[in-house]
């Protein structure tokens, strides 16, 4: 295969190709436009300084600028990291931090989100490396850095000389949940980008007439951003929307003839609920789906029988959403399941017993390791978590359980660890943990996950300083704090102030016993 069909620029077909290529709430982006927009915002880049190796942190909703931003870094050899437009200060701090970006495009105001108001939450010094904002759709916002207005789209610059080809390099940075101080940052390159959509675009046998995609996930994940740029490979139209709400969701998919859509289970469901018509989606074909609240089974039976069929899959920013989607072929109970058939036929997946270490039989459940083409290039500047995540032969571990099946298919079962699965985000404990470490009169905490109404929450127990001179915490100033610092999914339902954690001695020294916590937790709520 030439070199060129690994970039991301191979991804914008042209022959038999639709048009146009994009649709952002109700307006269209040719694919001639959308390739003058790449020129445009790679010029306007290279004006602001930014070349090889620079980190550029886009913090937009989905847009035309978020695409042509990351074409464009691609075609000057710079980095893009993603960032999840739920976030708050503390989050943001540590990935501006972590990244080293020199600059971050940001929104002036999207609905509620106040972005200059989660700035100013950012000490300077903790982000030395950022030197100004660029603000889509204003000139300024009151910020400590210096502000200049995005505007590739409207003023000439003068044309960059892209870099030289090196598909190998990182290119865009997902965030992903870490085991202390914040997400660790999992490094793609054009090459795991591009073939990974082209692998898609086959496995799915998309048709650029035939088939369109409702991208209603956020582009700033792995599973909006694939799923994206598996269609646009295919030369399909994608409808976008801004961010995910029911019912222009639920609109454009009568109206626009939509045929594929991937959310969470919970998007389905509320798009379901708007409608009582029979089977309002006539020419939806496939809807893949992460099932993340209880009663997902339930919503795919529902689905079905009302003409939103349902397919199960499995992904990871490591090794990408969509990684795998179950068939057609496949029985309902088959077709609903987390996991499926990987999309690349050079992939290989594979089980590991989680008590003897070797590799398991089919049929056994175990840790799931992959190696495939879609897989990471690491953790960014983390060479020590890169190192602990790949096997000595080039497998991804993931952390996750599943088994494989006799037809070459595998199942996800459930995460492995303590990892919590929070608004459809896997959450490390340890992030929230440590914010409320920080709080005054707290000297220990824990987090754990629940099922509370239906939802998955956490739930946090903290055990108070002894200090004189601390106050015991409360609850509301707590909550108060931690919505200030953190996206509003990782705010803990209840905060429980307790003497001592459950524990257990064990050979390996003495381990909380989170399970403990989890029912004590369900038997105060229970008793509220």
């Amino acid at each position: 295969m030439p070199a060129n069909e690994f970039s991301l620029q191979s991804l914008i077909r042209t022959e038999a190709a639709a048009d146009p290529a994009f649709v952002f709430d109700g307006t269209p982006v040719s694919r001639a436009e959308f390739s003058e927009k790449i020129e445009q915002t790679t010029a306007w880049l290279a004006a602001r300084g930014i070349g090889k190796g620079d980190v550029i942190a886009v913090w937009l909703v989905n847009r035309i600028e978020w695409i042509a931003l990351l074409f464009a870094a691609a075609r000057l050899g710079a980095v893009v990291a993603a960032v999840n437009t739920r976030y708050r200060s503390a989050e943001v701090a540590h990935l501006l931090k972590l990244s080293g970006a020199r600059l971050m495009v940001v929104e002036a105001a999207f609905r509620s989100i106040d972005f200059a108001a989660i700035l100013a939450d950012v000490a300077r010094d903790e982000v030395p490396a950022l030197r100004e904002l660029a603000v889509v759709g204003a000139d300024a916002i009151p910020a400590q850095w210096p502000c200049v207005r995005f505007d590739a789209f409207e003023k000439p610059y003068p044309p960059a000389l892209p870099a030289p080809d090196d598909f190998d390099l990182p290119v865009l940075l997902y965030t992903t949940s870490g085991t202390t101080k914040g997400p660790k940052l999992v490094a793609h390159s054009q090459r795991t980008l591009a073939t990974h959509a082209a692998s898609v675009a086959e496995a799915l046998k998309l048709s650029p007439q035939r088939h369109s995609l409702l991208a209603m996930l956020p582009i700033c994940g792995t599973f909006g951003m694939t799923s994206l740029l598996g269609f646009v490979a295919a030369g399909a139209i994608v409808h976008v929307l801004d961010a995910f709400e029911a019912a222009p969701a639920l609109k454009l998919l009568g109206e626009c003839r939509i045929t594929h859509a991937f959310g969470s289970d919970e998007m389905f469901r509320r798009i379901l609920a708007l409608t009582d018509a029979p089977r309002p989606f006539p020419h939806l074909e496939v809807c893949g789906f992460a099932a993340f609240q209880p009663g997902w089974r339930e919503l795919a039976a529902e689905a079905e029988a009302r003409g939103m069929p349902l397919f199960g899959l499995y992904g990871s920013s490591e090794v990408q959403a969509l990684f795998s989607i179950a068939r057609s072929s496949d029985g309902f109970a088959d077709r609903i399941e987390g996991g499926g058939w990987p999309m690349s036929p050079d992939t290989r997946v594979r089980v590991r017993d989680t008590e003897t270490g070797e590799l398991a039989a089919r049929g056994v459940s175990g840790e799931i390791e992959i190696s495939a083409p879609s897989r990471f290039l690491g953790y960014f500047n983390n060479p020590e978590a890169t190192r602990d995540a790949i096997t000595a032969d080039g497998f991804f571990r993931t952390g996750d359980i599943g088994r494989l099946r006799g037809d070459g298919a595998f199942v996800y079962e459930t995460r492995a660890g303590d990892a919590m699965r929070l608004g459809g985000f896997l959450v490390a404990p340890g992030e929230i943990e440590d914010e409320l470490k920080s709080c005054a009169g707290v000297a220990d905490a824990q987090v754990v996950a629940v099922d509370l109404k239906g939802n998955a929450r956490c739930v946090a127990f903290v055990i108070p300083a002894q200090e004189p001179h601390h106050e015991p915490p409360r609850q509301e100033a707590l909550i108060t704090r931690l919505r200030e610092r953190l996206a509003g999914y990782k705010v803990p339902a209840r905060i429980y102030v307790v003497e001592a954690f459950p524990v257990t001695d064990s050979a390996n020294g003495v381990k909380i016993q989170r399970a403990r916590l989890r029912a004590i937790a369900m038997e105060r709520i229970a008793a509220e």
